[in-house]
């Protein structure tokens, strides 16, 4: 294991959301926290899926360190994704932020029940959510041990 930080490549973050304005947002508080990031984005659950497990149009891929998972996706929802990465020996060591809108309990313990790594929910504030991000950087790329993705 080492962090991430001291890597000599990019940090590879992808980022599974519908939202182009999130998107957006998301990219410029990356940009904004830490140079160095690699942001990777899939606009539904079927493709984050595909993009983790290299399938298809993502062979090519890069083995993410983060995995940012919005819940309200088309095609599989959030739900959906994390269990089949929890389900999947090759890919239940990834981390994965839940990055959503909502902050309903329900929503809050199914996914910890999933084993996600931490819930956030998105401000509606651009500072804000600019804040989250650099909050999610610091803590993730500089205090926390990132296992070494796979080179396959």
């Amino acid at each position: 294991m080492s962090t991430a930080i001291e890597q000599a490549r990019p940090i590879i973050v992808l980022y599974a959301e519908d939202n182009d304005n999130d998107i957006e947002l998301t990219r410029i508080s990356f940009q904004q926290a830490r140079s160095g990031i690699a942001l990777h984005h899939v606009d539904n659950g079927e493709d984050c899926l595909a993009f983790l497990r290299r399938q298809g149009r993502y062979s090519a891929s890069p083995k993410p360190d983060l995995l940012l998972l919005d819940i309200n996706m088309p095609r599989k929802n959030g739900f959906e994704v994390l269990k089949e990465i929890a389900a999947d020996a090759e890919l239940c060591g990834l981390p994965v932020i839940v990055l959503t809108t909502s902050s309903a309990d329900e929503d809050i313990a199914a996914m910890y029940k999933l084993r996600c790594s931490s819930y956030i929910t998105k401000p509606v504030n651009f500072d804000k959510f600019a804040a989250v991000i650099k909050s999610i950087t610091d803590y993730w790329f500089t205090v926390v041990a990132l296992p070494e993705p796979a080179r396959k």
